[in-house]
């Protein structure tokens, strides 16, 4: 069924000179979209011309307001020669085919070319009149809506989670058509550049028809990547999760009495506070009745009142260990029935989420992940899915067998990438085995009772640690214990998962970020031969990442990963792999034991010297870690009532390197020496540097944490100023004498390096914590290594944290000069227009004076100025999905973009790095002037997910593609709020730049 789509070309601003004669410019506009073009009058002489049209209407089918973009050309008009192009924006009219989403899109547009960046801007509004459709047999899925957040947006909840939808489509790549020897660059760019996105829009209706299927009416955890496999094509595939989303009504969101701590709590579907006493704070609001909380305990342990006494008659003394498998034998089993039923009909049980509504999680198995070597050239038929399809259907079997070995019946916060290298490519799938409770994933929407949740609230915290398979029969060796929180089921001692931290946890002390990073050289070889060295690599190169993240995670004296997210990537003479993640200590889980050297060659003095201070470096490193992240578990005394644990003392933890995947079982039982600790054998110089690489390591400089979760465990209160940032790095090796020990040196200097230099650029914002740190790294060409890092530097209010007495009134002060400076360095947060005012006036000073008095160390918000005096409309950027000190009110649809920047006068325009930043610069300009013109102020969930970069230096040419998204919001500041409610109604509120969002 057809809609009417209108667009106007009102006027330009700040274009280039195109006339050299005249130093001016005679500027028209070609406005297309499918196959219909309309032009506008030419502007004679003038770089700012008012074109003013009428409106251009096009006829079209829904599907193709699905697929296509709307093109925009700016042209030069010249009488004698052929139109000069100076530059296209493309339009995604996808955000006006919501219901409650924006009606019109009017605003500045970047020009963008692909040779020249971006010169000048045009003002553009664009309408849509759609009619009614109910044909059975539509090819359009109008109406669903795309999230690129990894939970459930923070204004709507969850009705229905139905699962897991894919899509993957194929096309020719332009670079390798024929044609392509006789265009010109800019043409082939723009070939490639109009392809994606109608590829990109495409796939976005094809997932939306599955998800009507499903009768869903949203994609939550959206993540597209596009393959760029050279002469077999260009890929572009997608994964989400599917949902039933319910709007929260919004006039109860701005009631002034939810001004209590646990405010969010009774409004958003899920939360991420890792403080689980908010519970109990605070008034109820009327919003009471619109959310599911009710406790995972209440739940799930007990089902039935005969489980009820079973709990009562455990055995008391120390021999309980089998009787935990029995008695949870019941509730068990039931739980797994009523789940499997509703997973059944669904061939891949899995959830891109990563943070979860509470009670959606019942317990998680640990990671699991699969990985396949293929050659592209064996493809049959190039132009076609299926063969592609068949891989990932493979990969995703075996991720479900490894989930079911587990003893868990899906898979959540799963994801999936590649890793090309001419014609060998890595597929990669990963995520979280889990049991998840049944009532989400059907029909009929749960009234779960707040007071429920109150009475539970202790046990609440480590549901999700207890083992989901069964004892008896593990399917691997591991050590279990009885939770240290509730004492009736079993736990591991290390948990590896690839999700957010569950809000109700109780972790002791504070999080940081987890690196384990490995080089691998190969030989070069062709096709089969290469394939088949690499698929012998990677087993081992796993088995020494997950070695890498064990050893230093107990180093940092903690006991559980989250967020993790291992990366190989594929270069062609080396293999590169780099894990991230969050360590914390769960209190649920058994403190780990130290980390002890056994030395096996000779008994010579000077060697046993060398050992024991290693050792003594090593048991010093794990004092000061422990110290520096506040990791004081209470001691545990010998006889808790009813226990069935074992005396702690006579526990003995032997070494574990558990990548829980069960075909990585790597159990090595060396009970010699010290019984609780973990034994680090030498016995050749490759040890050796191991133990060395784990020293070096430099805790970040003192102010400073880090975290590649949304949240740092540990720190509640986030004042409202964040900064985020993206900064790539590319080195350059030189070929000579490259040894595994060199590459592996090379590469930790390059990241550590990296982050140190992130930590001196932000030092003005100390205390500050760095959330949702993404590590990128790639291998575009021959002895080149990239790596990218996206991330988001948010102050907390340290007075509040440590009740010290010392202020930091006078240093937050002086943090709003400083960050001027920094714009020269990397892309920081940049303005597309020069304004002179800084992008977050009076947020700067965060004002410690007016802190409210906050129970518990719960997140309040420090309320900050009101809104009169912030005048500049910076659209604020942030990878989380969250902004500190807001609110989000309005979601107005993904921001999907792809662009491709080439450049022949590398050296001029400072290198490759003042390439990159300029490139990244004009993207972040982009993104931003697309969010305006949408009426949003805000993306979240912002994620740069390909920055492809290739060189040539001799030509002294390079070319860079890179791939956003984010969701657009409109956000408005807490502290506005406040004002607005007693006042006048909400709709009148400016929503001003300089806010974020405090969530509870």
């Amino acid at each position: 069924m057809p809609g009417k789509l209108k667009v106007k070309i009102v006027a330009g601003r700040h274009l280039p000179v195109m006339d050299r004669a005249s130093d001016l410019t005679d500027a028209f506009v070609e406005v297309k979209f499918g196959n219909t073009t309309f032009k506008t009058d030419v502007y004679l002489k003038s770089l700012n011309p008012q074109w003013n049209s009428e409106w251009f209407k096009f006829e079209v089918d829904d599907e193709d307001l699905q697929d296509e973009p709307l093109q925009i050309t700016v042209l030069d008009h010249d009488t004698y020669s052929a139109n000069d192009a100076i530059g296209k924006v493309y339009i995604d009219i996808d955000p006006l085919l919501y219901s409650e989403a924006a009606t019109v899109i009017s605003g500045w547009f970047p020009i963008y070319d692909t040779i020249h960046g971006i010169r000048g801007e045009i003002n553009v509004v664009v309408k849509v009149d759609l009619f009614n459709d109910l044909n059975r047999f539509r090819q359009s899925s109008c109406g669903v809506k795309f999230f690129c957040t990894t939970s459930i947006p923070k204004c709507y909840r969850a009705v229905i989670i139905h699962g897991f939808v894919e899509e993957l489509v194929v096309n020719e790549d332009p670079e390798y058509q024929w044609i392509d020897r006789i265009r010109t660059p800019r043409a082939s760019n723009e070939a490639r550049q109009r392809l994606i996105s109608l590829m990109s829009g495409e796939l976005q209706r094809k997932i939306g028809l599955k998800v009507l299927e499903m009768r869903g009416n949203a994609v939550v955890g959206y993540l597209q990547c596009f393959d760029l496999e050279g002469e077999s094509g260009l890929v572009v595939r997608a994964i989400g999760t599917a949902c039933t989303l319910d709007k929260l009504s919004s006039p109860a969101a701005f009631l002034p009495a939810c001004n209590s701590p646990s405010k969010e709590m009774k409004e958003i579907p899920f939360n991420e506070d890792p403080n689980p006493n908010t519970h109990s704070s605070g008034p109820s609001t009327p919003l009471k009745n619109q959310t599911y909380s009710f406790s995972p305990s209440k739940s799930y342990s007990r089902q039935s009142s005969s489980s009820d006494t079973d709990l009562s008659l455990t055995p008391k003394t120390g021999m309980g260990s089998g009787s935990a498998g029995k008695e949870g034998g019941p509730f068990k089993a039931l739980l797994r029935q009523q789940t499997q039923s509703a997973l059944e009909q669904r061939e891949f049980p899995f959830f891109t989420l990563t943070a979860f509504p509470p009670g959606f999680l019942v317990h998680v198995g640990g990671v699991v992940s699969a990985r396949s070597v293929k050659l592209l050239d064996r493809i049959h038929n190039p132009d076609e899915p299926e063969t592609r399809d068949a891989w990932w259907a493979e990969i995703r079997q075996e991720i479900k067998s490894h989930a079911k070995a587990l003893g868990c019946h899906a898979v959540v916060g799963y994801s999936e990438s590649t890793s090309i290298c001419e014609e060998v490519c890595i597929l990669s799938a990963s995520g979280t085995a889990a049991v998840l409770n049944p009532r989400f994933l059907q029909d009929g929407t749960v009234e779960g009772c707040l007071e429920q949740r109150l009475e539970e609230n202790l046990p609440a915290g480590c549901g999700f640690c207890h083992i989901p398979y069964d004892e008896l029969n593990m399917p691997f060796p591991a050590h279990l214990t009885y939770c240290y929180n509730c004492r009736k089921q079993k736990v591991p001692d290390v948990l590896f998962t690839t999700i957010d931290l569950p809000m109700d946890a109780a972790v002791i002390g504070k999080g940081c970020l987890i690196q384990a990073r490995l080089c691998r050289l190969k030989k070069k070889a062709q096709a089969e031969a290469n394939a088949t060295a690499i698929s012998n690599l990677l087993p081992f190169m796993e088995y020494e990442v997950h070695t890498q993240l064990m050893n230093k995670l107990k180093l940092k004296g903690m006991n559980a990963l989250f967020g993790l997210r291992i990366q190989i990537s594929v270069g062609e003479n080396m293999l590169m792999g780099l894990a991230s993640a969050t360590g914390v200590y769960l209190a649920a889980l058994p403190t780990p034991g130290g980390i002890q050297i056994a030395g096996k060659t000779p008994n010579d003095g000077s060697y046993e010297q060398h050992i024991s201070h290693m050792q003594k470096k090593i048991n010093d490193t794990i004092a000061k870690n422990k110290e520096l992240y506040e990791i004081n578990p209470p001691e545990i005394s010998e006889e808790i009532i009813g226990s069935p644990i074992p005396e702690p003392r006579q526990r003995s933890r032997l070494l574990r390197s558990q990548s829980e995947s069960s075909d990585e079982v790597t159990e090595l039982d060396l009970s010699h020496g010290k019984k609780d600790a973990f034994v680090l054998e030498i016995d050749d110089t490759d040890a050796m540097e191991d133990v060395h690489s784990l020293l070096t390591d430099v805790p970040p400089p003192s102010g400073f944490y880090s975290c590649n979760t949304e949240i740092m465990p540990g720190i509640n209160n986030w004042t409202s100023e964040i900064q985020m940032f993206t900064s790539v790095r590319v080195i350059r090796l030189s070929s000579l004498n490259l040894t595994n020990q060199a590459l592996n040196k090379n590469f930790n200097d390059l990241c550590e390096n990296l982050l140190k230099s992130l930590y001196f650029k932000l030092r003005s914002m100390i205390p500050c914590c760095l959330c949702h740190v993404n590590f990128t790294v790639s291998l575009p060409e021959d002895e080149l290594i990239q790596v990218t890092v996206t991330a988001v530097a948010i102050t907390f209010d340290k007075n509040q944290a440590l009740q010290t007495t010392k202020t930091h009134a006078e240093k937050s002060l002086q943090r709003a000069s400083t960050d001027n400076e920094e714009l020269l360095q990397f892309p920081l947060e940049l303005c597309s227009d020069s304004l002179p005012s800084h992008p977050f006036p009076p947020a700067k000073a965060v004002t410690v004076e007016k802190a409210s008095p906050v129970g518990e160390g719960n997140f309040r918000n420090r309320s900050s100025p009101p809104c009169a005096n912030s005048t500049v409309g910076v659209v604020k950027m942030t990878p989380l999905s969250f902004i500190p000190g807001a609110k989000i009110t309005k979601y107005l649809g993904i921001i999907n973009m792809f662009f491709i920047r080439e450049t022949t006068s590398l050296r001029e325009e400072g290198g490759v790095s003042g390439f990159l930043h300029a490139f990244i610069a004009e993207v972040f300009a982009m993104v931003r002037a697309h969010v305006a013109a949408l009426g949003g102020n805000a993306v979240v969930s912002y994620i740069m997910k390909q920055c492809v970069f290739m060189e040539n230096p001799n030509k002294n040419q390079a070319q860079c593609l890179i791939n956003v998204s984010g969701d657009a919001v409109v956000f408005v500041r807490e502290s506005e709020l406040e004002v607005v409610s007693t006042q006048q109604p909400a709709a009148n509120c400016q929503p001003s730049c300089t806010g974020g969002e405090v969530t509870t």
